[in-house]
């Protein structure tokens, strides 16, 4: 089947964010006297609320949020783009493609903005929907305001939450292996370890056109 748009999450997909988001939440959980290995556990592919919630059920999710994002804003500059992000965007250009995101807004924005990634039309935040990743709704929203059937969308993620998240919204999805080995990520259709591989899977599905003599990655089952 020929797809119709793609969906990228961003963290640990298009920008290189483990390690700052690492050092905000291990800095969160030692001040509340939190296992950091367990909080940490708790946040891929989630909105920071989501993860407050489930690891310190006596805190203000809202309070927490604000301080959690007040120590991102400090990592702004350890933040770059994954390796390929840039070109594969751009190559992207003129076809239909979205971000899907538990993120920061301003936060994502910023780092596009400052590290010349391109920003797509469609832009979809965890504050967008009432229910986020794991839950289906992000991914049928972005498909929503790309005029396109979830069905018709491939989805690049590399968080297990993400990756459910897309299956039960009715997407094709790619597992990236940036952050989960690829049996983390079993529930994803193919796994990608890079955005190379990813360029290729997204050219078998006909979003992307192969350029002539390109050596494609075919990418791998997940499990």
């Amino acid at each position: 089947m020929t797809a119709a748009a793609v969906l990228f999450d961003v963290d640990g997909v298009l920008l290189d964010s483990a390690a700052a988001h690492r050092r905000v939440w291990d800095s969160w959980a030692l001040s509340h006297g939190l296992d950091t290995e367990t909080v940490w556990r708790l946040t891929f592919g989630r909105r920071p609320e989501d993860t407050v919630r489930d690891a310190a059920a006596r805190l203000d999710p809202v309070l927490e949020r604000q301080v959690l994002d007040q120590l991102l804003a400090r990592e702004r500059d350890g933040v770059l783009p994954v390796d390929g992000a840039g070109e594969l965007l751009r190559d992207l250009s003129g076809r239909d493609w979205a971000i899907v995101t538990s993120g920061n807004r301003d936060f994502v924005e910023a780092r596009f903005a400052a590290t010349g990634l391109p920003l797509p039309a469609v832009r979809v935040y965890g504050s967008d929907v009432e229910h986020a990743k794991p839950a289906p709704d992000c991914f049928a929203l972005a498909a929503s305001r790309l005029g396109v059937a979830p069905s018709a969308c491939v989805v690049v993620e590399d968080a297990p939450a993400g990756v459910r998240a897309a299956v039960a919204a009715g997407c094709t999805v790619i597992g990236l292996t940036t952050t989960h080995a690829a049996a983390a990520l079993g529930e994803a259709h193919r796994c990608a370890a890079s955005l190379d591989e990813v360029r290729g899977l997204l050219i078998e599905q006909g979003i992307l056109g192969q350029e002539p003599e390109a050596v494609v990655p075919p990418g791998r089952p997940c499990a």
